[in-house]
């Protein structure tokens, strides 16, 4: 298959957005390369929807400039950026098939009969949707639904894809069959696209670079591992990484290896292993497990209102009560200052 051709790098410089008084992003500068895969994530109400929106045209910029391949796109409308957004909501015409919803906005641009043709059916096939051309909407299951709404924008020849929650809307086992196909998608069209998602396992597993966005701003842009292994603050190391990282201030009493530079430590709970009394560097009780069959997830109380997270490999018999002592590998230790900054490596004694 030819990979496609028709890619665009986005600048985005000083960008700005207000409703009235209130402001929800604030002079955010992101470049995002020809080719590459994206990934805004975030909380809800962190901006990152409005963001893509304010790519794809569909909110107005206050303040900034927005480049599709060094062209200013600020005041032109959506259909001209050659941008193609897929929803949360699939938005399919449902007395139309397949063939009919994926060709709609082709015909409306007028584009010749035997071109319509071949995209439909070369956006079907890279989405093995061939065989379903000829059914309504209605007779289609959530994940293949979702095929079209790809399949739409696929056939518009887009420099850039635009993609807002497209998974929320499935059942677990179709959401990772659906992200394996959008990761395909992207590897054989070599496409630019961005992605908005509040999952970050999704957003690890599709990203070349992630942004994680909180109250309008980025806190950080980097590659999944570099966002796992060297977060910029707590804010990034409590929401990258599932479950999320566990703090403990440096002068917890069971904790007898940390920074004396920090005002916290972090610890991912994959890190934390089962020991004696005697080797523990931390130490407390188990409130609750829960029993996942490959590994099993302890919610420990180490008393002063701090609570930690372990994920213990295997089965485990452990009962709720039991005496917890814990260790870990002080180099995957994380350490924060008094204002959750990410300490730079070196300036931390383990």
């Amino acid at each position: 298959m030819t990979k496609q051709r028709n890619m665009a790098d986005l600048n985005l410089t000083n960008i700005q957005k207000s409703y009235d008084k209130t402001e929800v992003i604030t002079n955010l500068n992101l470049s995002i390369k020809s080719g590459e895969f994206v990934v805004f994530v975030g909380p809800s109400g962190c901006g990152k929807s409005t963001l893509l929106r304010m790519i794809a045209g569909l909110e107005d910029i206050s303040g900034g400039t927005l480049t599709i391949n060094d062209e200013i796109v600020n005041d032109v409308v959506p259909a001209e950026r050659g941008v193609a957004m897929v929803f949360q909501s699939y938005a399919l015409y449902p007395h139309m098939t397949v063939f009919d919803n994926m060709a709609f906005g082709l015909r409306q641009s007028k584009t010749p009969k035997p071109e319509i043709n071949r995209r439909v059916n070369g956006a079907a096939a890279i989405l093995q949707i061939t065989d379903y051309l000829k059914r309504l909407p209605k007779h289609l299951s959530g994940g293949q639904r979702q095929r079209v709404a790809i399949g739409r924008a696929i056939v518009r020849d887009p420099k850039v894809f635009l993609f807002d929650e497209p998974l929320s809307n499935l059942d677990a086992a179709l959401r990772v069959q659906t992200r394996i196909e959008i990761a395909k998608l992207h590897n054989d069209l070599d496409a630019t696209m961005v992605y908005v998602t509040h999952d970050q396992v999704e957003a690890m597993t599709l990203a070349d670079r992630i942004v994680v966005l909180n109250a309008g701003n980025i806190e950080q842009v980097g590659t999944p591992l570099e966002l796992y292994n060297a977060p910029a603050n707590k804010f990034v190391a409590g929401f990258i990484g599932s479950p999320k990282m566990n703090f403990i201030p440096t002068g917890h009493k069971t904790l007898k290896s940390a920074s004396h530079n920090a005002a916290e430590i972090g610890i991912r709970p994959e890190h934390l292993v089962l020991t004696t009394k005697a080797k523990a560097k931390l130490y407390g009780s188990l409130r609750h497990i829960e029993q996942l069959g490959e590994y099993a997830l302890a919610y420990i109380d180490l008393g002063d209102g701090i609570e930690i997270t372990a994920k213990l490999e295997g089965e485990s018999g452990l009962q709720n009560g039991a005496k917890m002592p814990l260790t870990f590998d002080t180099s995957k230790l994380h350490h924060f200052d008094a204002n959750g900054v990410s300490l730079a490596a070196g300036t931390a004694s383990a």
